[in-house]
C-alpha cells in the first residue's frame, strides 16, 4: 500500500530521449550499416595483405600405383608384383609489371569502402536529426492545441454560465460546444498521428519501448549567412561523392596501367617441382624452369589485347568527364541551398510577425465577445487562426532546420559547426 500511495504522488515520469542517444542507437543497430562495415572489414583484411599478389602457387601431390610383370624377357611367367607410392611438391611464381597498380587498386578499394561506410554515417545522422526535430516541432504543436483546448474549454464554462443567465442565446451556447469538441478532435487526431510517429522513428533506432518516451531539447536557430561561393569553394573538393569520383579516376588509370605492363610487358615464370618415389630403390627427382614470355599482338593495333589496353584508357576520359559534371551539379546544388536558405528566414520572419498578430487579434476578438460586439463564431475563427499562426511557425522554423542540415550535408560538415 505504501508504494501505491508513493507512486501516486510521484507518478513515474517517462524515460527521456536525447538528440545524441538517438544517433547513438541509430548508428548501433542499423543494419545497413552493419553490412557496409562488413564490406569494409573485408577489404582492409585484403589492403593488409598486399603480399598475396606476389605469393607463388604452391600445389602438393600424391600417388599410388600397382604393376605386374607377366613374361620376363626369356618368355616365362612371372609372378613378380609391385606397389609404388609416390610425392610431388610445384612452386610457381609469375612475375610483370602490372603487379605494383594491382595492389594500388586493393589499397584504393578499402579507401574507397571507407569513405562510403563514412559517408553512410553522417547521412543516417542527418536523417535521424530531420526525424527528431520533427517529431520535437509535433510535440509543440500538441502543447499548442492543448491550450487552444484549455481556451475552448474556458470559454463554453463561460457561455454555459451566461445561457443560464439569459445572456446569450442557445446557437451561441451550441456554437461554444463544438468549437470544444472541434479542439478536442484535433488534440486526439495530433496525439495519435505524433504516437504513430514516434513508433516509427523508435523502430528505426532499434529500440523497443511499450511505455511513452519524452524527447529532450527544442528547435533553435539563428540566422545563417551563407556564401555560396565561399562554401563551394572551401568545401566542394571535400564531399564524398567528389572524392569518389576522383578515387574511380585513380582506381581506372591503375587498371590502364596494370593492363599495358601486364600486356605488353614482358612477364617472368620461375617454378620448381620435385618427386619422390617408392620403388625398390627410393629416387628423388628436383627439377626447375625460368621463362620469359614476351607478347607480341598487344603491340599490333586493332588486336584483341591492344583494344583493351584502348578501352582502359578511354574509360579515364570518360571517368573525368563524369567528374566535371558531378562538380558542376554540386556547385549548383549548394549554390540553391544557400538562395532556399535566405528565402527561408524572411518566411520565419513573416511567420513570426503572423504569429502576433494572430495572438492580438484573438485578445481583440475575446475581448469584443465579452462586451457583445463580436459573434461567437468570429472568435472561434480567431482561435483557429491562432492554431494556424503557431502551426505555420512551427514548420517554417522546422524547414529553416532541414535546410541547414541539408546544406551541412551537401558541403560535408557538422550541421552544429555550420550554426557556430
Amino acid at each position: 500500500m505504501a508504494f501505491w500511495c508513493v507512486s501516486v504522488l510521484f507518478p513515474a515520469t517517462p524515460p527521456a530521449l536525447s538528440l545524441d542517444d538517438a544517433i547513438k542507437q541509430g548508428l548501433e543497430n542499423s543494419l545497413h550499416l552493419k553490412k557496409s562495415l562488413i564490406d569494409l572489414s573485408s577489404s582492409e583484411y585484403s589492403a593488409n595483405r598486399l603480399w598475396a599478389e606476389v605469393f607463388p602457387t604452391i600445389s602438393g601431390s600424391l600417388g599410388v600405383s600397382y604393376s605386374s610383370k607377366l613374361f620376363s624377357d626369356d618368355g616365362f611367367i612371372l609372378d613378380g608384383k609391385g606397389l609404388t607410392t609416390s610425392a610431388g611438391l610445384g612452386i610457381n611464381l609469375t612475375l610483370n609489371a602490372g603487379i605494383p597498380y594491382a595492389m594500388k587498386n586493393i589499397r584504393l578499394a578499402y579507401q574507397t569502402r571507407l569513405l562510403n561506410y563514412e559517408d553512410a554515417r553522417n547521412q543516417l545522422e542527418i536523417q535521424i536529426t530531420k526525424n527528431f526535430y520533427s517529431l520535437i516541432a509535433d510535440r509543440d504543436n500538441l502543447a499548442s492545441l492543448d491550450y487552444m483546448l484549455q481556451l475552448a474549454q474556458r470559454q463554453y464554462e463561460k457561455d454555459q454560465v451566461a445561457f443560464r443567465n439569459g445572456l446569450i442565446g442557445e446557437m451561441v451556447l451550441l456554437q461554444s460546444r463544438l468549437g470544444l469538441e472541434n479542439a478536442r478532435y484535433n488534440l486526439s487526431a495530433a496525439h495519435s498521428a505524433y504516437a504513430n510517429r514516434m513508433g516509427d522513428f523508435l523502430s528505426q533506432l532499434g529500440i523497443i519501448q511499450n511505455e511513452d518516451m519524452a524527447l529532450e531539447g527544442k528547435i533553435e536557430i539563428v540566422k545563417i549567412e551563407a556564401n555560396a561561393e565561399n562554401l563551394i569553394r572551401e568545401y566542394l573538393p571535400r564531399r564524398p561523392d567528389i572524392i569518389s569520383r576522383r578515387q574511380e579516376i585513380e582506381r581506372l588509370e591503375n587498371a590502364e596501367r596494370q593492363s599495358g605492363y601486364a600486356g605488353k610487358a614482358p612477364s617472368l615464370r620461375l617454378s620448381t617441382d620435385w618427386t619422390g618415389r617408392n620403388t625398390d630403390s627410393f629416387t628423388d627427382t628436383l627439377s626447375g624452369s625460368a621463362s620469359i614470355s614476351i607478347p607480341i599482338d598487344p603491340w599490333i593495333p586493332g588486336s584483341s589485347r591492344s583494344q583493351s589496353v584502348r578501352t582502359a584508357k578511354l574509360a579515364v576520359d570518360k571517368a573525368r568527364l563524369d567528374l566535371q559534371s558531378a562538380e558542376d551539379a554540386a556547385a549548383a546544388h549548394i549554390r540553391s541551398l544557400a538562395a532556399n536558405l535566405r528565402n527561408s528566414w524572411d518566411s520565419i520572419e513573416i511567420a513570426r510577425l503572423s504569429l502576433g498578430v494572430a495572438e492580438r487579434g484573438y485578445e481583440l476578438t475575446e475581448q469584443g465577445f465579452r462586451n457583445g460586439t463580436i459573434e461567437s463564431l468570429k472568435l472561434e475563427d480567431a482561435r483557429n487562426n491562432l492554431v494556424n499562426a503557431r502551426q505555420r511557425l512551427l514548420q517554417t522554423e522546422l524547414s529553416y532546420l532541414n535546410m541547414i542540415l541539408d546544406i551541412s550535408a551537401a558541403i560535408n560538415i557538422s550541421w552544429k559547426d555550420l550554426l557556430k
